[in-house]
């Protein structure tokens, strides 16, 4: 049996337990780990103990936003290279930037188009692994 190689383990920061398992199965079809997170404290437990490559970060959550967060994650130097996707239905207009702006190197927003997630989040893994 040959063995597997994982694209890159995904840390996916949302509260609704739907929406985590939806995308855990989209990305582990696409050979992506993912490790979950339900709140901010888990998502900077997991940076602390995991080696994540990217993250998807849900933008409205009920202990701290995802813009918040985003802010404290890349305010950490050793994680500041992560990429960081909000994925929200936020989708109004400037909250792209309000993303952007607070850190987030791109948006995804919901529903999610789980037909070209992987091309997208592919992309930001190998953007970041350029850099």
């Amino acid at each position: 049996m040959a063995l597997e190689v994982k694209k890159g383990t995904i840390l996916y920061v949302e509260d609704n337990p739907d929406n985590r398992s939806l995308i855990r199965r989209v990305l582990e079809a696409e050979a992506y780990a993912v490790v979950e997170a339900i709140n901010a404290k888990q998502a900077l437990e997991i940076l602390e103990n995991s080696n994540i490559d990217l993250v998807l970060m849900d933008i409205n959550m009920p202990d701290m936003d995802g813009y918040t967060l985003t802010a404290k994650i890349k305010a950490i130097q050793k994680f500041s290279k992560i990429p960081i996707v909000a994925v929200t239905a936020n989708v109004m207009r400037g909250d792209r930037e309000k993303s952007l702006g607070a850190g987030c190197d791109g948006y995804i927003q919901k529903p999610i188009d789980i037909d070209t997630l992987s091309q997208q989040i592919e992309r930001f893994i190998i953007r970041s692994t350029n850099v």
